[in-house]
């Protein structure tokens, strides 16, 4: 995996963000978005996925969308993830969007160093990943969850489900004793990634330091 970096390198909170192609080309916008939603001094990691539909599945399961089936490469993206999280003195925050966004809440059950989860558009309604997060102990103190207003007004069946899955997601957080916050905007999956990308790790650092 690749990397970009950005913000003060000795910033104490750290953002890592899983992203593809398009993300890192609205990066600019993200960045100037969080620093208009908080004061809080940061270092952003973000790491190019190679293979989106691969490195990010936690299990396998069949195409949704197009043909490309969804592999099981979660746990070695996790490994590499983990390699820029080695300084004690930190605090890390892990975010995505979409696919990312899963695999960011899927992360907070394998390990305990992300305190807090920023999750924009979680890819929800991946089959048994709800059911699989009840099951676990989620490790994060904190967890963001956003979905646009109108993502679940599609025709894909499964895709279409991400409403209901997202409120349960949220319903069963609450229970297990996490701090979370479902945030609804406006518009599509497609609609504005990095305007809600910002607000899931704006939230993020101003809950980490009690704001």
């Amino acid at each position: 995996m690749t990397k970009s970096t950005y913000g003060n390198p000795d910033a104490k909170m750290v953002l890592i963000q899983l992203v593809d192609e398009h993300d890192l080309e609205t990066m600019d916008t993200e960045l100037m978005e969080i620093r208009r939603l908080t004061d809080e001094d940061f270092y952003l990691i973000a790491m190019k996925v190679r293979d989106w539909n691969n490195d990010l599945s936690p299990w396998e399961a069949p195409a949704v969308f197009g043909r490309e089936n969804f592999g099981k490469g979660s746990d070695d993206t996790l490994k590499e993830v983990l390699k820029n999280c080695c300084d004690l003195s930190k605090n890390y925050i892990i975010g995505g969007y979409s696919l990312a966004g899963l695999f960011a809440l899927w992360a907070v059950t394998k390990t305990n160093v992300f305190k807090t989860c920023a999750a924009a558009s979680p890819s929800v309604w991946f089959p048994g990943f709800v059911e699989y997060m009840n099951d676990q102990r989620i490790y994060s103190e904190r967890i963001y969850l956003s979905l646009g207003d109108k993502e679940e007004n599609t025709r894909n069946p499964v895709m279409s489900t991400v409403g209901e899955k997202i409120r349960e997601l949220y319903e069963l957080l609450e229970k297990k004793g996490v701090h979370t916050i479902l945030e609804w905007n406006k518009g599509n999956h497609f609609l504005e990634s990095d305007i809600r990308m910002a607000k899931a790790f704006a939230w993020a650092l101003n809950a980490q330091n009690g704001k």
